[in-house]
């Protein structure tokens, strides 16, 4: 029977975790538990931070159409739920982006909604 070389799947799932760990300090990027603890931390971390960035956007938007409305004299909740009476199918992002860029298009918006 041949001799078989043991130790290659094992040798592969370390250096491709290994290489995960670019970038990170001390003996987190080089040595195979601790880097394996720290990836652990770091995809959990960058799971929730991606929720979080989208609330943190959506919070933005928000403040960009109050700031616009309260230029107008208008509410931003009755606004929201005006546009949502009248079907206008706008989402937040794209109320955001017309009332810092495009602010006549978002005052013609206005006077639809009230």
């Amino acid at each position: 029977m041949a001799r078989v070389k043991r130790g290659t799947i094992a040798n592969k799932r370390r250096k491709n975790l290994l290489k995960n760990t670019k970038g990170f300090r001390y003996g987190r990027k080089t040595k195979y538990r601790l880097a394996k603890e720290a990836l652990l931390h770091a995809w959990t971390k960058a799971f929730k931070d991606r929720k979080i960035k989208k609330r943190e956007a959506r919070k933005l938007w928000q403040v960009k159409i109050n700031a616009a409305l309260k230029a107008e004299g208008f509410n931003y909740n009755k606004f929201i739920k005006g546009l949502k009476d009248k079907k206008i199918n706008l989402d937040r992002k794209i109320l955001a982006e017309l009332a810092e860029k495009h602010p006549s298009i978002f005052k013609q918006i206005t006077k639809e909604v009230f």
